[in-house]
């Protein structure tokens, strides 16, 4: 999963997210954006015993907050999800010494980004696509 940082460069680059459950997300600048929220169609929940947990399944919740818009959260694309945006133009993934590296091909340029994780790696290179500026974390590969 990518960090948060990146996801909301992402987003205010123009990435389009349409929720799907088992999406993640986080809510933004309310106080929970360390708090990761998963989509789904009812409310699973561990609840604590003195003899054992159990997971509970709940239609509903009852909490302060019933919704919001979806202006205030930040999708968190898994790796998968990154590969599919990327499409035609990812050429591969591989592990490098200093972490992953993602190369990409737009045109007859080809891009390569490396970090610690595959996913920021494949977010970054995303980044580029969405934006079209030179994005820093992004190099050309000769």
């Amino acid at each position: 999963m990518i960090s948060v940082g990146l996801a909301r460069r992402l987003r205010d680059g123009g990435l389009r997210w349409d929720p799907q459950r088992g999406d993640r997300f986080v809510v933004v600048d309310r106080g929970m954006d360390e708090d990761i929220f998963v989509l789904s169609d009812m409310t699973i929940e561990v609840h604590k015993f003195p003899d054992g947990d159990l997971i509970g399944f709940n239609g509903t919740t009852e909490w302060a907050l019933d919704s919001i818009d979806p202006k205030h959260s930040v999708w968190l694309p898994s790796e998968s999800q990154l590969r599919e945006r990327l499409g035609a133009t990812l050429v591969s993934l591989r592990r490098v010494e200093t972490g992953w590296q993602v190369k990409c091909r737009v045109g007859q340029r080809e891009l390569s980004a490396i970090r610690d994780d595959a996913a920021e790696a494949y977010g970054a290179c995303l980044l580029h696509l969405v934006t079209g500026e030179y994005v820093p974390e992004v190099v050309p590969v000769d």
